[in-house]
């Protein structure tokens, strides 16, 4: 007589349920803290429903979706999962606020190939602070536990945010004209982008990480999360309605290729270097991998997080406005015709 099969469950498969119901358990108080009068419901839902509120006449949505990209491997390597979460939350709702939305809601899409709960709650209050200092709900997501996709102690991060707009106030840079400003505000760090380069350079360099770095140890420096730019922006948009003209986030491609996202053909953004200074993490980046100045522009935003473009008439006022608002501000230069076969945007 052959014995019997063993019975099998789905944590001997590697997916561990308990697992998964502590972790929502950890991240429902952390999720409240963001709830808005819009949300209806609470987390666990099949779906999140938010009522668009009826201060907007013709409401537009304005979505962006985006990751951490390769500074999670750095987020691996030194075992720091509580900043993470706010990159990802600041590369979306910084994304949409350029087009003059409100971020209302995120989402977030959490992988990895073996639960870690305490990783996994550090990651989400990363998340849940991203939505709270921007203004909007943490109204769902998904954990994702798939053993053999991911290597032991990583995961993979996505995110999704939902803002809404007034059709009539949508900013799109088309009143954009020559002789208007261009502000910089500061960014917090390298934010989320170049850190394939970074890891290159730290690789060859080989620094002491924990070492003093201007006050801090550079792993804090390397890892300092995303600034998000959401509060500031909204409070000058409100007080001084049609004050910004254009907006560009800083991310991947530098100050070089994404300014022009926001600029008629007919125009170029003339930028001075000798505006702002090029912070210590950059300066440590560029020296340590002998990296071009130009490159330094086209790959990390070097100190500028967010461009914002508005006339020179008003420029005080809005320098004024941001600064109030805790936000420190370069005058970068000045939006001039653009002669044929120019660059859109150039630094020097």
């Amino acid at each position: 007589m052959s014995s019997p099969k063993p019975s099998l469950s789905y944590r001997d498969a590697g997916v561990d349920i308990d697992a998964g119901d502590a972790l929502v358990d950890r991240i429902k108080p952390l999720a409240k803290r963001t709830m808005r009068p819009e949300v209806l419901g609470g987390i666990g839902g099949f779906g999140a429903l938010f009522e668009l509120s009826k201060k907007y006449r013709e409401p537009v949505l304005v979505s962006g979706t985006d990751g951490v990209g390769t500074k999670l491997k750095l987020a691996f390597q030194l075992n720091r999962h509580d900043t993470v979460g706010q990159d990802l939350v600041a590369m979306s709702v910084n994304d949409i606020l350029v087009q003059g939305a409100e971020p209302l809601f995120f989402l977030d899409y959490f992988a990895c190939g073996k639960l870690d709960v305490d990783t996994a709650a550090a990651v989400v209050g990363g998340i849940a602070r991203g939505c709270e200092l921007s203004g909007c709900a943490l109204i769902g997501g998904e954990t994702a536990e798939m053993p053999g996709m991911y290597p032991d102690g990583e995961y993979d991060l996505a995110g999704f945010a939902v803002g809404a707009v007034e059709k009539s106030e949508i900013i799109d840079g088309s009143r954009i004209v020559p002789g208007d400003v261009v502000l910089g505000l500061a960014s917090s760090g390298a934010h989320s982008n170049g850190y394939s380069l970074i890891r290159k350079i730290i690789d060859l360099a080989k620094p002491d990480l924990d070492a003093d770095f201007h006050g801090r140890p550079l792993r804090d420096v390397i890892l300092e999360p995303t600034r998000l730019y959401v509060k500031p922006m909204l409070g000058l948009m409100q007080a001084i309605p049609g004050v910004v003209k254009g907006m560009a986030h800083i991310t991947g491609g530098g100050l070089l290729e994404n300014v022009p996202r926001i600029l008629g053909e007919t125009l170029t953004a003339r930028l001075e270097a000798s505006s702002w200074t090029l912070p210590p993490l950059f300066q440590w980046l560029r020296d340590a991998g002998n990296v071009d100045a130009q490159e330094m522009y086209r790959v990390f935003n070097c100190g500028v997080g967010m461009v914002v473009i508005v006339s020179a008439a008003q420029a005080d006022v809005a320098v004024q406005n941001l600064e109030a608002a805790g936000e420190t501000v370069y005058r970068l230069g000045r939006i001039e015709s653009r002669a044929e076969g120019a660059a859109q945007t150039t630094v020097g």
